[in-house]
């Protein structure tokens, strides 16, 4: 499984692992209980394996940060996922 981990200083959040349609919903809810990062940097290097779920739970985030007046920056795309992005023409979105 894969979940996102805060920094010790809060600055930054990191991606370690899946992000599929299997476990999305469940990503997605405990990103909600931590707070956002507050250099709205998102490094998504570890990112491992991903669909098109990835970028349902990238875009969620980033309607999140819009609601609390925060900008999120996702760092260290892995390829499979910016080429899904543009396949669904949303690249210019991240």
């Amino acid at each position: 499984p894969g979940a996102f981990a805060t920094s010790d200083d809060r600055s930054r959040w990191t991606f370690n692992g899946a992000l599929t349609f299997d476990n999305a919903a469940a990503v997605l809810e405990a990103s909600s209980q931590l707070d956002l990062p507050t250099s709205g940097r998102v490094d998504l290097s570890a990112l491992g394996t991903a669909d098109s779920s990835a970028l349902a739970v990238v875009f969620a985030l980033k309607r999140r940060a819009r609601a609390e007046r925060c900008d999120l920056t996702f760092e260290g795309l892995p390829p499979g996922l910016a080429s899904l992005a543009r396949v669904y023409g949303v690249d210019g979105l991240l």
